[in-house]
C-alpha cells in the first residue's frame, strides 16, 4: 500500500464536496503515468445500467488496485453512456465518473479519462461518420468542451485527458486534422492539462510514423499492443479469429506455411502476416520500434494504454507473453495499462470479484 501523504489528506478533505474543487496547481512536465489498469465495461462497452452499473466497480476495487502497486487507472467512457442524443449529460454516469476520479486520487492513483466510443465512431464499425461529416467532428470537440467544464477542477498533475480511443481513419491526415482542432479546443480551455494522443488505425504501433503531434510539452504519446494478434485474440468471438481452429503458442510459431496454405481464403487474407513467423521478446520489441523511436525524437512520454491476452490462449504461454511485454516496457521507460481490470476475458479480476491470480501476479511482478 502506498504511504499516506499530505497530498492524500488534501484530496480526502475535498471528497465530500459535490463538485470538484478548482485546482491551482500546474502539471509537471512531463507526467509519467507508470503502471496502470483499465476500468473497462463500466462507463464504456456495457449494457449495465442503474445500480448494476454503479456497483460494477466500487471504492474497494480502487483501493485494491492501489494496494497492488498500480500507479494509475485508465477510465474509458462512451458518448452514449455519458450524454443523450441532445448532448445533455447523464447525471448518474457523471457521478460515477467523479466518484472514480475522487477514489483514485484519494489512493494516490493518477487518472486517464479516455473518450472511448462515439456515436459517430466505433473502431470496428464499417460506417464512421466522424471522418466525413464536419458536424460530427464539431460534436466530438463539443464533447471535450463539456468534459472540460465538468473536470477542469481536478489537479492537472494527476488527471489527464485521452483525446480518443483507437481512431480508424482510411486517410491518416483525417485523424491528424482532427487532432489539431480538438487539441486546440482543449488547450484554449485548459492550458496546463496533459493530453494523451494515440496513433491512427486502432492506435497501432505500425502507424505511429504517420501521426502529426502538436508542438506542446504537455502531451503523452500512446499506442496499443496486441501482437501477435493470432495469439492475443485466440478464439475471440467478435472478429475473424472465431473461425481459426488451429493451436497457438508463445514464444514460437503459431502458423506454419503448411498450415497457412490449408486455411480458407477468408482467413488467409487476415492471417497471412503470421505465416511462417516466430515471435519472441525481440520480435515484440521490433514491432514497437516506431513509437519508441518517435517518443525519443520528440522527447515526450510514451504510454501503452492497452495490452493483453484473451483467456483462451494457453495459460503458461500467456504468462510468458506478459513477462516479455512488461520487460520491454520497463527497459524502455514506457508507462502502460493492461486491458483490463475486471473481466472474464482479459481481466485479472473475474466478474465474480475474485482475483485471477496467475494473471494478477505476473502483472504485479510476483
Amino acid at each position: 500500500m502506498k504511504p499516506f501523504t499530505l497530498y492524500s489528506a488534501v484530496i480526502l478533505f475535498f471528497l465530500g464536496l459535490s463538485t470538484p474543487v478548482l485546482a491551482a496547481d500546474a502539471a509537471p512536465d512531463p507526467i509519467i503515468l507508470g503502471q496502470g489498469t483499465n476500468l473497462a465495461h463500466w462507463l464504456s462497452q456495457t449494457r449495465l445500467s442503474g445500480e448494476k452499473r454503479r456497483n460494477f466497480i466500487t471504492e474497494k476495487d480502487i483501493a485494491y488496485i492501489a494496494e497492488l502497486g498500480f500507479e494509475h487507472v485508465r477510465m474509458p467512457i462512451d458518448e452514449m453512456q455519458m450524454w443523450d442524443e441532445q448532448g445533455r449529460r447523464d447525471e448518474d454516469a457523471f457521478e460515477i465518473l467523479h466518484n472514480a476520479i475522487r477514489w483514485s486520487l484519494a489512493n494516490d492513483l493518477k487518472v486517464v479519462v479516455d473518450l472511448h466510443i462515439l456515436r459517430s465512431h466505433h473502431f470496428n464499425a464499417e460506417d464512421k461518420p466522424l471522418w466525413t461529416d464536419p458536424a460530427e467532428q464539431e460534436q466530438f470537440i463539443d464533447l471535450w468542451r463539456s468534459l472540460s467544464e465538468a473536470l477542469n477542477g481536478y489537479p492537472t498533475a494527476t488527471v489527464v485527458y485521452e483525446l480518443m480511443n483507437e481512431p480508424v481513419a482510411d486517410d491518416p491526415e483525417d485523424w491528424n486534422r482532427l487532432v489539431a482542432k480538438a487539441f486546440a479546443a482543449i488547450r484554449e480551455l485548459e492550458p496546463e492539462r496533459t493530453v494523451v494522443i494515440g496513433s491512427n488505425r486502432w492506435q497501432g504501433a505500425e502507424t505511429f510514423d504517420e501521426l502529426v503531434v502538436p508542438d506542446d510539452r504537455r502531451i503523452i504519446l500512446s499506442y496499443h499492443f496486441y501482437e501477435p494478434f493470432i495469439f492475443t485474440h485466440y478464439k475471440t468471438s467478435w472478429n475473424f479469429m472465431k473461425d481459426y481452429d488451429g493451436k497457438v503458442r508463445y514464444p514460437g510459431m503459431s502458423l506454419s506455411e503448411e498450415q497457412f496454405q490449408a486455411l480458407p481464403d477468408n482467413l488467409k487474407q487476415e492471417l497471412e502476416r503470421f505465416a511462417g513467423k516466430s515471435f519472441n521478446k525481440q520480435a515484440l520489441l521490433e514491432l514497437m520500434e516506431k513509437p519508441l523511436r518517435r517518443a525519443k525524437e520528440l522527447g515526450l512520454p510514451l504510454y501503452c494504454g492497452e495490452y493483453g491476452v484473451f483467456n483462451a490462449a494457453p495459460l503458461e504461454d500467456e504468462l510468458r507473453w506478459y513477462r516479455d511485454v512488461l520487460e520491454i516496457f520497463e527497459e524502455n521507460g514506457v508507462s502502460h495499462a493492461n486491458w483490463n481490470y475486471k473481466s472474464d476475458q482479459f481481466g485479472f479480476v473475474g466478474l465474480n470479484g475474485k482475483p485471477i491470480e496467475p494473471i494478477r501476479d505476473v502483472l504485479v511482478g510476483k
